[in-house]
């Protein structure tokens, strides 16, 4: 069995496998596409032959997509999606169906996973829907097509057959993450992954999953919401290491591994024992991670003689009453004293900051202003809260009158860049994005951060590095904005 796993074309370099997809033109970042590569690896692994396709990443049209496609003749196509590029989506599978009546053609992702039935409806060309994560569904459905068994036996799937939609039985999630191959290994023969670019990430990075699930009740993730559960599962600590060994002997260019989990402390003794482990084994490799305030000084401490480089928190607001309606559990004056303990370990700080939440205001983005400043963090994103089906955000905008559109391309702008949909009673989208990007300028181009960016360059040159190519579009883009205004 021949399975093609595609990321489409969309609007330049856009991130589907991003919790918010888009162009992000401020820092030049492209994923890499993570799931896709896991799906792609677990099937491959279970005997099948793969070919992995990123339009985005290596800058093909459809034309090339459907000249790859048709070169390697798959008898299943599975096509990744995202909110925004969901109906471009739908169009790309139509025209490989259309070039290859006989395929299998599946899309995956958290829209469709949110809204199965709906997304089928959109075109005959797609004949199922995998619900939630993948890797196995995939693999189950490529051995049911090459042995012509039932497909109906495939859990996890929403199918469309003869104009009759319906669901398989609903897939457990995967326990055992340590079966899985180590998506640095996909990556490697598969993907060309120097087209690869984090704003907050050395280069060249790599992507990798440690953990699925989150156990957090933020009203706003899509993943934990449409696609893992808010289950935390986890691959041991040695499965983990294992993979930076693997990384540090065959991609030795690699500067950097990002670990994508939602929150890699979520387990905070297991962290401490893949840091403990990197120790022991003298395993010298860069890794950042995204965490909460509850970390504690020590293990900060831990994850930095380890390697970690910097940690991302989403912070999304100063204002108590704000985070509770988020359900965020955390309070303003953990942040400081996180913010604090980060730099005394020697962590650099990737901090996130949302506007258009339950509750906001414009007073309270200026006291988030003054509250970023006052942190004063390696890098700082403020960005409009993003509604996504199958989420508790969604439901709240659309149940409160706030959202604008169910025209899911309006999720993004022309250029592919993030847009708001929703507004807020004191806040129109405009207003929301205009004070988003103001804040950001400002808090990036004060004396102060420019000085501790320079310094940080003389100190540290791939550090340096990122920074001039992150700095270098978001001039860019405030040019751009400028002249369209």
């Amino acid at each position: 069995m021949k399975a093609a796993f595609i990321n489409p074309p969309f609007k330049g370099r856009f991130s589907r496998t991003s919790r918010s997809p888009a162009v992000p033109h401020a820092s030049g970042t492209i994923y890499l596409p993570i799931w896709l590569a896991y799906a792609a690896g677990s099937t491959e692994k279970a005997g099948h032959e793969v070919i992995i396709i990123d339009a985005p990443a290596d800058d093909l049209s459809m034309d090339d997509v459907l000249e790859r496609v048709k070169g390697f003749k798959p008898e299943l196509v599975v096509v990744d999606t995202s909110t925004p590029s969901i109906y471009s989506d739908v169009n790309s599978t139509e025209k490989i169906k259309k070039e290859l009546p006989e395929c299998f053609a599946i899309l995956v992702g958290t829209h469709p996973s949110a809204l199965p039935e709906e997304t089928l409806e959109l075109s005959a060309s797609i004949d199922a829907i995998a619900i939630g994560e993948y890797d196995y569904t995939i693999r189950d459905l490529a051995d049911a097509l090459a042995a012509g068994s039932p497909i109906d036996d495939v859990a996890g799937l929403a199918l469309q057959q003869n104009g009759v939609i319906s669901r398989t039985k609903p897939r457990e999630k995967i326990e055992n993450l340590d079966e899985l191959p180590f998506v640095s290994e996909v990556y490697k023969k598969h993907l060309t992954y120097r087209n690869y670019f984090l704003g907050t990430a050395k280069y060249p990075m790599l992507q990798i999953i440690t953990g699925r699930g989150c156990p957090q009740q933020c009203f706003y993730c899509v993943y934990p919401q449409t696609f893992h559960s808010r289950r935390y599962r986890t691959r041991s600590a040695e499965n983990v290491v294992a993979e930076f060994e693997y990384v540090k002997k065959n991609l030795p260019d690699v500067k950097e591994i990002r670990i994508e989990d939602d929150t890699f402390t979520a387990d905070i003794e297991r962290a401490k024992k893949i840091c403990n482990m990197l120790i022991e084994r003298k395993i010298k490799m860069s890794w950042y991670c995204d965490v909460r305030s509850d970390v504690d000084y020590e293990t900060l401490k831990l994850m930095r003689k380890a390697g970690c480089r910097l940690v991302g928190i989403g912070f999304e607001s100063s204002n108590q009453h704000v985070l509770d309606l988020m359900n965020k559990g955390s309070n303003a004056q953990m942040y400081y004293r996180f913010a604090k303990d980060a730099k005394r370990a020697g962590i650099l700080v990737h901090g996130n900051v949302m506007c258009g939440t339950p509750g906001d205001s414009r007073k309270i983005q200026e006291e988030n202003y003054k509250f970023a400043k006052k942190l004063n963090v390696d890098s700082f994103q403020i960005y409009p809260l993003y509604v996504y089906p199958g989420t508790e955000a969604y439901t709240w905008a659309k149940d409160n009158g706030y959202l604008l559109t169910e025209d899911f391309s309006k999720w993004v702008k022309e250029d592919g860049s993030h847009n708001c949909v929703h507004r807020t009673d004191e806040m129109s989208p405009d207003e929301m994005l205009a004070l988003c990007d103001d804040y950001t300028r400002r808090y990036h181009l004060r004396p102060r951060y420019l000085g501790m960016k320079l310094v940080q360059a003389i100190r540290s040159p791939g550090d340096g590095y990122r920074s001039l190519k992150s700095g270098w579009n978001l001039i860019k883009k405030i040019v751009r904005s400028r002249r369209q205004g």
